[in-house]
């Protein structure tokens, strides 16, 4: 359902650097070993996806160069050497679904799994986003472009604003009780150019502001799609996040992921009529959802998180 943005992280994400199989480098050596490539040594990593990858479809790192930052090999790289070795032999090539098959497999298993322990409820909210964007538009033109917001680095850091708040959706239920968390960390859904779902987590210092989320944002989707996450990138989710707006979807009803208790979604940005008073206007609206658990909450916290988090972004408490 798309939401299954609640998917098990690990799935898609592998430890960082193991050591390479003994036939392409020595036991002594890791992932960031010297690979020969050449007459000369040369110093290369390889992505946690690119390792996996290459071990399926069976290619010798060694006859790999790496395009990534500093010859870090990357999918790309090893899809193009399989590519490169099946090219007139006869056998058309086509690009792995292993890989995809087995984070589908993972999501539908952490989807199963939380239908099946989780008596889920449901509540959504029409925010009026007409004050925060009008707050970001003018924070954006002080800023130079690589570093101005989107409207989803607003709303994740005011997600993480409500749940500092309403700290009964902040943390796990382990064991048959509720265990808040200190620190909230948000895992926010990101898609994977060649298909599947992976979701890091944003937290700490990058949820006191919507700068710094949104420069969080960026890092955590780059390193997403290149395939190198690291595992602290992955861990310390307190609540997850997903947002379609940009696929035109209007509302999200997720899935939570265990041992979370909630997961928020967001639909696309919408201009709509919108009563002020007496009068009606044209305002920018987006659906905001929670999906909670019923084990930990009902539906009064649920509304009152979204009541907050509607009042945060109206007060516009982050301004500066």
């Amino acid at each position: 359902d798309g939401v299954g943005a609640a998917a098990e992280p690990s799935a898609a994400q592998e430890p960082q650097p193991e050591t390479l199989p003994p036939s392409q480098v020595d036991a002594t050596q890791t992932v960031d070993a010297v690979v020969e490539t050449a007459p000369q040594r040369l110093r290369q990593s390889i992505s946690p996806a690119a390792r996996r990858l290459a071990t399926e479809l069976q290619v010798d790192l060694a006859t790999v160069i790496g395009s990534g930052p500093d010859g870090v090999i990357q999918r790309d790289d090893i899809e193009r050497s399989h590519a490169e070795k099946h090219v007139g032999k006869g056998d058309a090539w086509r690009k792995p679904v292993v890989a995809q098959d087995t984070m589908r497999q993972a999501i539908a298993a952490a989807v199963t799994r939380s239908n099946s322990e989780i008596p889920h409820y449901y509540l959504s909210k029409k925010i009026n986003l007409q004050r925060a964007l009008q707050w970001m538009e003018e924070r954006n033109r002080t800023l130079p472009i690589q570093d101005r917001m989107l409207p989803v680095a607003v709303l994740v850091w005011a997600v993480a604003t409500a749940l500092r708040q309403v700290e009964e959706l902040n943390g796990f239920w382990i064991d048959g009780a509720f265990q808040p968390v200190a620190q909230t960390g948000i895992g926010f859904t990101v898609a994977l150019k060649t298909g599947g779902l992976v979701m890091p987590v944003i937290k700490g210092e990058a949820l006191d502001h919507p700068e710094q989320t949104m420069a969080a944002l960026r890092q955590l989707i780059r390193r997403s799609r290149s395939g190198r996450l690291s595992q602290s990138d992955m861990e310390g989710a307190s609540i997850s996040l997903t947002n379609m707006g940009d696929l035109g979807v209007d509302s999200v009803y997720g899935v939570i992921f265990p041992p979370q208790v909630a997961l928020v979604g967001f639909g696309r940005i919408v201009r709509q009529p919108w009563a002020e008073g007496d009068a009606l206007m044209v305002r920018s609206v987006v659906t905001a959802s929670l999906a909670a658990d019923h084990r930990a909450t009902d539906g009064l916290t649920g509304a009152r998180f979204l009541d907050r988090l509607n009042n945060v972004l109206q007060e516009l408490e982050f301004a500066s």
